[in-house]
């Protein structure tokens, strides 16, 4: 038996019996228990909802949640969530990853799976860190990281996630924080809604390999830009700072009062293009001052399963063609006895 005795699932039926291994202190706990209080809101049966990891701590992810999983290949992922997504439209196909796993070995598999705009939501967790090989740099690493694999520091200039996803033209695009439990939900509330792919970058703190890359931004509110759509962009203790574009496009940061409220930039997340929510996006890096915190774009575009179908459904009529048995044995084929 399970739900609260008129039906509806609660957090506790998103539980498994696995123990959940991650490090005394992890960000991925705050990020599980987010995760598994939010799903009953979807009214979705658990059968019908699946978890698909690829490898890293995050990984671990699909153990944790009483839902379908695959624990899959390094940074394959969200190729595997796109072959299940366009195979099984009924389902609610999430893919949960780090920053290595999605940007390293990963990268071509993510940038390919937004740019189509599969119905797929991407959950990246981002600790700048691979922990579960024990602390090398990762795609995301601040330049100069010292570490065992960098002992002068690393060389590497890092990958802005945000930007990125952006960049490959994803048409869902938000960020949040481990530790603020209502804003995380409220981005994934938003994430499931979105009709096509959508990506999450969640800073998420390594205790262990990388303690406080985000505590500017997870300790100290004055340090979180929240992204309202239709609103000036306005943050700080007393909202007494803002956002404005340079005449360039970039945006700075400047004092609300001196700049006077008309000039700050109000922002659009449903712009026609990613230039706003690109220059918002580069504002900060790496998170050691003030962050754009939320979603940074939504819009709408055809969702790449339903192009599928449509194209199916044209070749069922056009060509009486579509069965996708009848396709491998039309044209010249031969059998061998």
């Amino acid at each position: 038996m399970t739900g609260n005795g008129n039906g509806q699932l609660s957090a506790k039926d998103f539980k498994t019996d696995q123990e959940v291994r991650w490090c005394p202190g992890c960000g991925d706990y705050a990020i599980l228990a987010a995760v598994q209080s939010f799903l009953p809101e979807l009214g979705i049966p658990r059968e019908r909802i699946v978890f698909i990891s690829g490898i890293g701590c995050a990984a671990r992810f699909p153990y944790y949640v009483e839902t379908y999983g695959i624990h899959s290949i390094h940074g394959r992922a969200p190729a595997i969530a796109t072959g299940l997504a366009l195979s099984r439209p009924d389902l609610s196909v999430w893919v949960v990853t780090g920053d290595g796993d999605a940007l390293s070995i990963g990268g071509n598999h993510l940038i390919h799976a937004l740019r189509r705009n599969v119905n797929v939501k991407i959950l990246m967790f981002n600790n700048q860190i691979y922990g579960l090989t024990k602390g090398q740099y990762s795609p995301t690493s601040p330049l100069g990281t010292i570490n065992k694999t960098t002992p002068m520091g690393s060389l590497d200039w890092p990958f802005n996630p945000v930007a990125l996803a952006l960049g490959a033209e994803a048409t869902f695009v938000a960020r949040s924080i481990d530790t603020d439990r209502a804003q995380l939900t409220e981005v994934l509330r938003r994430a499931h809604a979105h009709p096509g792919a959508a990506f999450v970058e969640i800073y998420q703190n390594c205790n262990v390999y990388n303690d406080g890359a985000f505590d500017a931004v997870r300790d100290e509110k004055e340090n979180r830009i929240l992204l309202e759509h239709g609103k000036p962009i306005r943050f700080g203790a007393e909202a007494e700072r803002g956002v404005r574009l340079r005449p360039d496009g970039s945006a700075e940061l400047v004092n609300a009062a001196e700049a006077g409220e008309h000039s700050l930039l109000v922002h659009d997340e449903q712009a026609e293009t990613p230039s706003l929510a690109s220059a918002l996006a580069r504002l900060s890096h790496t998170p050691h001052g003030p962050t754009p915190i939320g979603v940074f774009r939504d819009v709408e575009r055809p969702v790449y399963n339903r192009l599928m179908d449509e194209q199916l459904e044209l070749a069922r009529r056009e060509q009486g063609v579509g069965d996708l048995a009848e396709l491998l044995h039309a044209g010249d084929t031969w059998r061998i006895d």
